[in-house]
């Protein structure tokens, strides 16, 4: 195996380790309104991110540093034909961050109203796009002779890429809710597993369609496991939820998230990004990579950092692992 296609599966690992963590997190976010019935409610959900939520970034920053070193022509073309969904992520990103921090910096009932309204959006919005945008890149893209991204914003709006973005926003929802089943106690954990089991019947349906589409049009073998491993994952985290152990359910999800990505760099390999236009125009491993010196210092670097992150992020959901519920809210910031 070469150092680019080692590379190739670090950027999958990074992007599934992203997925996984800030799947739920987006979750969360959008469960504020569609599960949360009062503000005490609301930042229970919030409170079961809290302390983490910052940290998930960091597989993002990771992922788009290790394709901007190691698959440079990957990182331009990417980055300059996705500009517009890209820009509208980072700025959804941004505003939610803020959100979080300032929600409860002013008691007044309109302030508050309003950066929830902000979390919930700048959650939604993320969760869908990045379907479209991994849509997008499975699928194929308006690539030219020069690897340049030729098509417009609207070329991105097409049918397979949009239902990978229901796929994603769904899945995350779903994970969503049976994080937060894990984490609460009382009634919202209650109203947690019920939602989990009709988001979760929805998502089965629409995240099948996706994989199934993924598979007809680009997969292969080993993406056919995946899209297995996927679909019984996703049955079993269902069959835990609703036997009440959200454990299981939770890691389950995690599975189907972790599979599910997994095919979709499976059935884009050797690709990095496919032309629609002609295929020899396609962005690949070879022809977008870094050259061999690069990769053998970014491989020493990535060795010594990537345990010291997961082993300090690790560190940080032990110390935050105990359930709380709205009698852990304090009555000042309750409201």
């Amino acid at each position: 195996m070469h150092l680019h296609d080692v590379w190739f599966v670090l950027i999958a690992v990074l992007w599934t380790g992203y997925f996984f963590l800030e799947g739920f997190d987006f979750g969360v976010g959008i469960l504020t309104k569609l599960l949360a019935r009062n503000r005490p409610e609301r930042r229970v959900l919030i409170n079961t991110i809290g302390p983490v939520w910052d940290g998930n970034e960091v597989w993002l920053l990771s992922a788009g540093g290790a394709t901007f070193a190691a698959f440079p022509d990957w990182y331009a073309t990417l980055f300059s034909g996705f500009y517009l969904p890209l820009l509208v992520i980072l700025v959804c990103l941004i505003v939610r961050g803020v959100a979080f921090e300032y929600r409860v910096k002013r008691p007044e009932e309109n302030w508050q109203r309003n950066w929830e309204h902000a979390i919930f959006w700048t959650s939604l919005i993320p969760a869908f796009l990045w379907g479209v945008a991994f849509g997008n890149i499975v699928g194929g893209v308006k690539i030219d002779q020069h690897f340049e991204y030729v098509g417009t914003v609207w070329d991105l709006l097409n049918p397979y890429a949009l239902l990978g973005g229901l796929a994603t926003l769904t899945l995350f929802t779903f994970h969503g809710a049976v994080f937060t089943a894990l984490k609460t106690v009382g009634d919202i954990r209650v109203r947690a597993r019920k939602l989990a089991l009709w988001v979760g019947l929805v998502t089965a349906v629409v995240a099948l369609a996706f994989l199934l589409w993924t598979q007809v049009h680009s997969g292969n073998d080993r993406s056919l496991v995946a899209l297995i491993v996927a679909v019984v994952a996703l049955v079993a985290a269902l069959v835990a939820n609703q036997a009440g152990r959200e454990g299981w359910s939770f890691a389950l999800s995690g599975v189907t998230i972790v599979a599910a990505v997994a095919m979709l760099f499976l059935s884009l390999f050797p690709n990095v990004m496919p032309s629609t236009l002609n295929g020899e125009w396609s962005l690949t491993v070879t022809n977008a990579s870094s050259s061999p010196y690069t990769l053998r210092i970014m491989t020493w670097c990535a060795a010594i950092a990537t345990p010291l992150v997961m082993l300090y992020q690790g560190w940080t959901y032990w110390v935050f692992r105990k359930r709380i519920g709205t009698q852990h809210i304090a009555a000042d910031i309750a409201h």
